[in-house]
C-alpha cells in the first residue's frame, strides 16, 4: 500500500528527515510515536502529500502503486482527494455546514452527483452512529461526535489510506478510547490502511506495528 524510500526533509539548517524509509501494508495498521519535534507530523504530511519531500535522486514515495514524487501539483490534489483520507487532532469542520454537508464535502470536490455523495454520507454516518445527527452543526455536537463526522469525512471518498495526526488528543479519555476501537472496526469493514501519529500509548500498543521516530529516523 505504501512504499517510502529516502525520504529527507530540512528547514534552513535543521535537519528533519535523514533518508526515512517505511513500508506499509493493505489493511494494516501502523502508529508512529516519538518525542515532539521527532519529525511525525513532517513525515505524515509528507506521506499524505501534503507536504513535498526534499528532492532527492533516491527518493519515492509509492502509494497505491502511484509513485507521488512524480506527480505535479493538479495530479497531486486529483490523487489525494480520491486516494487518502485525513483525520487531524482538531476536526476542522465548516461550522456553517451541518454534519453531512461536512462529510460530503470531498465527495463534491471530486464531482460525485449529490444525491450519490449525500447517500453515502448518510451510510457512513449511521455506521459511526451519527445518523440522527446529521442535520446538526459542529457547535451543536460532543467533541466525539465532531470527530467522528470528521472521521466519516476521511472515508466518504473510499481512499486506500486514511493518514491521522493525534487524533484523540483533543478527546475525554472515554471518547478517545470510542475513536481508538473506531479505527480497527473500520479497518475490518472497509480494509482501509492507517498510518496514525500519536502520544496516547494505548492507541500506539493497539496498532499492528508501533514505530518510533528519533533523529529523523524510524527505529
Amino acid at each position: 500500500m505504501i512504499q517510502a524510500q529516502n525520504i529527507y526533509k530540512k528547514y534552513k539548517d535543521l535537519k528533519v528527515l535523514n533518508g526515512v524509509n517505511i513500508n506499509v501494508k493493505t489493511a494494516e495498521i501502523v502508529s508512529i510515536v516519538g518525542a515532539s519535534g521527532a519529525g511525525k507530523t513532517t513525515l505524515l504530511q509528507i506521506l499524505s502529500s501534503l507536504e513535498l519531500a526534499d528532492q532527492n535522486p533516491n527518493t519515492s514515495i509509492e502509494v497505491n502503486g502511484i509513485d507521488i514524487t512524480k506527480l505535479n501539483q493538479k495530479q497531486l490534489s486529483k490523487f489525494r482527494n480520491e486516494n487518502i483520507g485525513f483525520i487531524f487532532q482538531f476536526h476542522q469542520l465548516l461550522p456553517e455546514f451541518t454534519a453531512l454537508e461536512n462529510v460530503c464535502l470531498p465527495a463534491f470536490i471530486k464531482k460525485t452527483p449529490v444525491h450519490k455523495a449525500e447517500k453515502k454520507a448518510l451510510e457512513l454516518l449511521d455506521f459511526l452512529g451519527l445518523a440522527n445527527r446529521a442535520k446538526h452543526k459542529p457547535n451543536q455536537l460532543s467533541g466525539g461526535e465532531q470527530q467522528r463526522v470528521a472521521v466519516a469525512r476521511a472515508l466518504i471518498n473510499e481512499p486506500s489510506v486514511i493518514f491521522a495526526d493525534e487524533p484523540s488528543g483533543n478527546l475525554d479519555s472515554k471518547s478517545a478510547e470510542q475513536l481508538h476501537e473506531l479505527f480497527f472496526k473500520l479497518r475490518e469493514e472497509f480494509k482501509q490502511s492507517f498510518v496514525i501519529v500519536t502520544h496516547n500509548n494505548d492507541l500506539a500498543d493497539l496498532a499492528d506495528r508501533k514505530l518510533e521516530m528519533k533523529d529523523g529516523q524510524l527505529v
